[in-house]
């Protein structure tokens, strides 16, 4: 699934809609450039679920977790992360459990030390706004990209 997001409403709209399809358990990968929108779309997510705290990229903390309507959301940031084996050191594989989402950037720097991913969201610059790809990688995911597009969101 493929669609043009024209400005920040857009994504946050998307992650909003993201929001409503997943279910705990879901492993998401987030790919794009610096200030590509990832941490965007995970605002929009948030909000959606009732979240009214900050909600800030986790460059610097490498994961911010969120407990939110009745589970807990992780949103990794791996882009300063040096060796995967560091994942080890913040408890990635605590956080892999039946109760929690997992929002994944930079998960190209987690090698093989990453649980493999129900949906892949590629977000590109594009001369206005952003191209979005989201693509499904599990049985999972072929459901969550089929309740999407039943909800609207078609390629665009």
């Amino acid at each position: 699934m493929e669609r043009l997001i024209p400005d920040e409403a857009a994504t946050l709209a998307l992650g909003a809609a993201l929001a409503r399809v997943c279910v705990p358990g879901t492993v998401i990968y987030l790919i794009g450039e610096l200030g590509a929108g990832k941490t965007t779309l995970v605002r929009g997510w948030l909000r959606s679920l009732g979240y009214g705290g900050a909600v800030k990229s986790p460059t610097y903390t490498l994961v911010e977790p969120y407990d939110v309507a009745g589970f807990r959301i992780y949103h990794f940031d791996l882009y300063r992360l040096i060796d995967p084996d560091e994942l080890e050191y913040l408890g990635l594989r605590d956080c892999l459990d039946d109760h929690s989402l997992l929002l994944i950037e930079w998960p190209s720097r987690g090698g093989d030390r990453l649980p493999p991913a129900d949906l892949t969201i590629t977000l590109r610059h594009q001369t206005t706004g952003r191209r979005v790809e989201i693509t499904a990688q599990t049985p999972r995911g072929v459901s969550l990209v089929s309740q999407l597009d039943t909800a609207g969101l078609s390629p665009g």
